[in-house]
């Protein structure tokens, strides 16, 4: 069985830094495109920062600059470095597969930005 647990969110002043872990179990997912998805109370989760199996990565306009996301496919992790991080970062962080797969969805991990 697959399971997907993100770890690192927390309370952080604007400016701060956070460094979000996905640890993933069940299968390896070194073939696959990764990302970071978010969502804030009330919307769908967006695609906020992939990264494909050899490392190119992808991120959306509003984390361009701030964030960074990486891989370590044979410890079948991925991280997201955030810095600079602003009030409207706040949300629940999960990662999943390009495309997502709702089997992979797991509890996410909260991030609070306060101005």
């Amino acid at each position: 069985q697959v399971k997907v647990v993100e770890s690192g969110g927390g309370l952080v002043q604007a400016g701060g830094s956070l460094r979000l872990s996905c640890a993933a179990t069940g299968r390896s997912f070194g073939v696959n495109n990764m990302a970071w998805y978010r969502q804030f109370p009330g919307s769908e989760r967006e695609l906020v920062a992939r990264i494909s199996p050899n490392g190119d990565t992808g991120y959306t306009e509003s984390v361009k600059g701030r964030f960074t996301i990486s891989r370590e496919n044979d410890k079948n992790m991925v991280y997201l470095q955030m810095n600079d991080l602003k009030p409207e970062d706040t949300g629940v962080y999960y990662c999943n597969t390009i495309p997502f797969l709702v089997n992979y969805w797991g509890r996410g991990t909260q991030v609070t930005v306060s101005s």
